[in-house]
């Protein structure tokens, strides 16, 4: 019989992308792979480690893995073991670490601990993660979207932040490479491509080309039968002129950008040693506005910085209801062990954090309903979703912009484009909408 593998994946979009490219691996390989909840001969978790909760998260899923069958393999690989291998080799559940190299070589790693053979655990320094790792997604657990990871690593060391030395530095991949991975998918049925990288924006500037990320979406737009693009987090001071103009002059582009502010004071976006000011991000959206009046532009925010005070948070308010995102991602600070940041000394009491955060959700919600009221009324294609919403029972689907929609109808429309006229806000959100083609 075959051995039996299970994974689970904690993170980003990344995270996700090559935990899917691992699956196919341990598929060639003979496994068969099962639910996490289900009895494995192995357990792989793929770990996350950009906060404290990530990283007791990834602590938990090993042991309750090891729980499930005590005679089985439980590995943990990724960011968590990368920047702190030996915290997690001290976990007794745990029989495997790997950092975030090689990920590709998992599954012999694998069979030769299952065959009785000790193998060394495999961890880099984190300056020595050199070379892009080129693996591949085969097979699809879900068809309506695919991540495309395009790039790892990130140079920019924002003091709050561990994924420098969790992922390296800037490695960028082969642009034959992405452009026959996406084919491949369309020719499986994908409807959307998501560009995905650590740090998107630095595509091909390891290799000296600062547009190389600009000439990859020119390209895309001369293939076949993709039906739209979409591209995840991006620094604003990556977004440049020809960009811009590309995603509004050509209809696979989603209006729809994610560009993370963290703060609106300047004072504290150099303490997190941000590569901007307020007043060059808000330049970068009046730039992209006024080529592109509708597009969504989503942000993070981290409440309770080192040194935040009421005076540095009102000036993030201001610009937040200045800028009218669509939908912003509030993240209350969380110290992180091996940043500059866990050791600075001005930290906030935990209630003001907690009070911020929800004067700033509150007014999140406010846009969100501000920015649906623009499209109520009107009739946008919606791109199904494979999944229905667990409350309502509703098909679930997303415009281009990124509204989420609830509309009526049967299982057979998963992973198709329809035209929904949009008829109503069903809470902030969502949009109630009602299918006419």
């Amino acid at each position: 019989m075959n051995k039996k593998a299970a994974f689970y994946t904690l993170g980003c979009k990344v995270n996700q992308y090559e935990t899917e490219a691992i699956i196919d691996i341990f598929l060639d390989n003979n496994f068969e792979i099962v639910d996490f909840s289900a009895e494995a001969d192995v357990y792989i978790i793929n770990s996350c480690t950009v906060t404290n909760q990530a990283a007791s998260k990834s602590r938990k899923i090993a042991r309750r893995a090891k729980r499930s069958n005590n005679d089985s393999l439980v590995a943990v690989v990724g960011c968590y073991t990368q920047a702190f291998p030996e915290e997690v080799s001290s976990i007794s559940e745990i029989d495997f670490i790997m950092g975030s190299s090689n990920k590709s070589k998992i599954v012999n790693k694998v069979k030769k601990l299952l065959a009785g053979k000790n193998v060394d655990n495999e961890i880099k320094e984190y300056q020595e993660l050199k070379d892009y790792e080129d693996l591949e997604i085969k097979r699809l657990s879900n068809t309506t979207r695919a991540n495309i990871k395009i790039e790892d690593g990130c140079n920019q060391f924002c003091s709050y932040c561990i994924i420098p030395y969790a992922r390296g530095p800037v490695r960028s991949r082969e642009q034959k490479s992405i452009l026959n991975e996406i084919k491949k998918m369309i020719g499986q049925g994908v409807k959307e491509i998501i560009l995905t990288g650590t740090h998107l924006g630095a595509y091909g500037t390891d290799k000296g080309n600062k547009t190389a990320l600009t000439d990859l979406m020119q390209q895309l737009t001369e293939l076949n039968n993709l039906q739209r693009l979409r591209l995840s987090s991006i620094e604003g001071t990556e977004i440049d002129a020809k960009m811009i103009d590309l995603i509004a002059e050509n209809d696979i582009f989603c209006p729809h950008l994610h560009l993370p502010l963290q703060s609106g004071s300047n004072e504290i976006l150099k303490a997190m040693q941000r590569p901007y000011t307020a007043e060059e991000f808000k330049e970068t959206i009046n730039k992209i506005r006024a080529k592109i009046p509708d597009i969504a532009i989503t942000t993070d925010i981290i409440v309770g910085f080192p040194g935040e005070n009421e005076k540095t948070f009102k000036q993030t308010l201001e610009l937040v209801k200045e800028l009218k995102f669509s939908k912003i991602h509030v993240f209350p600070f969380s110290a992180r062990e091996g940043t500059p940041a866990f050791k600075m000394d001005n930290k906030l009491n935990g209630n003001i954090i907690k009070k911020f955060s929800k004067k700033l959700r509150f007014i999140n919600k406010s846009l969100m309903e501000e920015y649906q009221a623009n499209f109520l009324g009107q009739n946008k294609k919606v791109l199904i979703e494979e999944a229905r919403d667990q409350q309502t029972g509703f098909l679930t689907g997303y415009t281009d912009n990124y509204l989420k929609i609830l509309v009526e109808g049967p299982d057979n429309l998963k992973n198709t484009l329809r035209e929904v006229k949009l008829e109503q806000s069903f809470d902030h959100s969502h949009i109630k909408g009602i299918i006419i083609e």
